[in-house]
């Protein structure tokens, strides 16, 4: 991604500080790119990974998929943050127990299998 692009939505984003002023994904995207995504999967992936990519980076860009339309915002306060950060939680967890089950395992023994792998990869990195 350009380093355009991601001023674009940094921009933009200033602009949407809390839940309650969040921008839509479509909004969002004509922002950044100048014109209306294509479709709701395909036409949104260049700005859903540029979203992840500053994610990564510790800028704290949180969504909503709230009735009312739902996007994204910057957090304005630690409650904003955490709330996000709770949210991604969950679903993770729940991801993870549907694997479980999937493999017939329980989540506590899919932990600590993930758990050991984390590990094993931190040592080996460190090395």
């Amino acid at each position: 991604m350009s380093e355009s692009q991601e001023l674009k939505l940094m921009k933009t984003l200033s602009h949407h500080h809390g839940c309650a002023r969040a921008i839509t994904m479509p909004a969002l995207h004509i922002a950044v790119f100048g014109e209306a995504p294509g479709d709701k999967i395909n036409g949104t992936r260049r700005l859903r990974k540029l979203l992840t990519d500053l994610r990564k980076e510790g800028v704290p860009i949180c969504s909503t998929s709230d009735q009312n339309g739902g996007g994204y915002y910057l957090a304005s306060a630690g409650s904003d943050l955490e709330d996000y950060a709770k949210r991604l939680r969950t679903q993770g967890l729940k991801k993870l127990a549907l694997a479980a089950k999937l493999e017939k395992k329980s989540l506590p023994e899919l932990l600590g299998q993930i758990g050991l792998a984390l590990a094993r990869d931190t040592v080996s990195s460190d090395e």
